[in-house]
């Protein structure tokens, strides 16, 4: 291209409506069927954009400038927009979108509701079990507390009679001690007036310094009417090694579990047979026999002979406890201990004796 030449200027930039689309920088309505455009050269000449649009010479048939409404899109390439057609296009927008949330706003309220309306009664429900669960269970506790009070309140009155019955007892048995006991002040006191103020005196004498020497006083009486005649059986013989036996606390008394083992014989007297008591020498049923000191001998006696022998091994026994420390008592308990023991060795040699001796 020359530079003397002219620029080009389009013949038809009053009235084509491409021309005045791409000179707005949007593009709204392209009319369609137009036919293809003659290579011709155009001049471009001044344009003025409030000049009428005018039907362009030389154009073909059905290209026309055709006014049509149209609305800005966005801007082009080569434009650039106003602050007014920037507002203009945000409140179109806006409008847009307000028609839109217009017509989904009831639609949308609908369902809320019919929600609201479902968690509602589904919620209504849910108290409703969970106010009757409790109901019930407030009337379970209920019945179990009548129950455990109906439970206590027979207990404390359980406890009032078994109170009362056991201070009635108490009281009871307070009185009957109280009687007891005014009962023996009075046989105490009656005993003491029959009683040898001689005796108890050598008793305390005795007690005083304890001892197995039967020349003292005490023992001595004791020796005289009670040991020796409890002791003093036919066979002579062998009543003084009974005696000596019992005295050192050497004899043995145990039941007959079999003959077999080895016997001795006392003169005129048979000792190996249970049916005869070797100490009396009469025809007794002998349950038990006797072994004195270490020997391995035995003698069959019969059961009034072992009452007699147990009742002074009994008083030398208690007799023993006194010297060994072993009784602690005042003396008038050990007097009359001493007097149930001699008692019992009367009764003895007088032949009374229990039915299991």
């Amino acid at each position: 291209m020359e530079a003397s030449e002219e620029p080009r200027q389009c013949p038809a930039r009053g009235s084509c409506p491409v021309f005045l689309a791409l000179s707005s920088g949007t593009v709204r309505y392209a009319p369609s069927g137009l036919g293809p455009v003659p290579e011709r050269n155009f001049r471009e000449e001044p344009w003025d954009a409030s000049s009428s649009s005018q039907q362009d010479e030389g154009l073909p048939v059905g290209l026309s400038a055709v006014s049509v409404p149209w609305k800005n899109l966005g801007p082009s390439k080569g434009n650039r927009e106003t602050p007014g057609d920037l507002e203009e296009a945000s409140a179109s927008r806006e409008e847009t979108r307000g028609e839109e949330h217009s017509a989904a706003t009831p639609l949308d309220v609908s369902r809320l509701r019919s929600s609201s309306m479902e968690i509602r009664e589904k919620g209504s429900e849910f108290l409703k079990e969970e106010l009757y669960k409790a109901q019930k269970e407030l009337n379970l506790k209920d019945e179990e507390c009548e129950r455990l009070r109906k439970v206590r309140a027979q207990l404390e009155q359980e406890l009032e009679e078994l109170t009362a019955s056991l201070f009635e007892e108490a009281h009871k048995m307070v009185r009957e001690a109280n009687m007891k006991q005014a009962a023996s002040e009075k046989q105490l006191k009656e005993a003491w007036g029959k009683v040898d103020t001689t005796l108890f005196a050598e008793f305390q004498a005795w007690k005083t310094s304890p001892t197995l020497d039967k020349n003292c006083p005490f023992l001595e009486r004791v020796y005289r009417e009670d040991v020796g005649p409890c002791l003093d059986f036919t066979v002579q013989e062998l009543s003084a090694l009974v005696r000596a036996a019992v005295e050192d606390n050497t004899l043995t008394i145990e039941p007959v579990v079999s003959q077999t083992l080895p016997t001795v014989k006392v003169p005129t007297v048979d000792c190996n047979s249970t049916n005869t008591c070797a100490l009396s020498g009469l025809a007794r049923t002998c349950h038990h026999r006797i072994r004195l000191g270490d020997s391995e001998s035995h003698y069959y006696i019969s059961p009034s002979s072992r009452a007699r022998i147990t009742a002074v091994c009994n008083f030398f026994t208690y007799i023993r406890y006194i010297q060994q420390g072993l009784v602690r008592q005042d003396a008038e308990p050990m007097f009359w201990e001493i007097m149930r023991l001699r008692k019992g060795m009367s009764l003895a040699k007088l032949g009374f004796f229990p039915q299991e001796a």
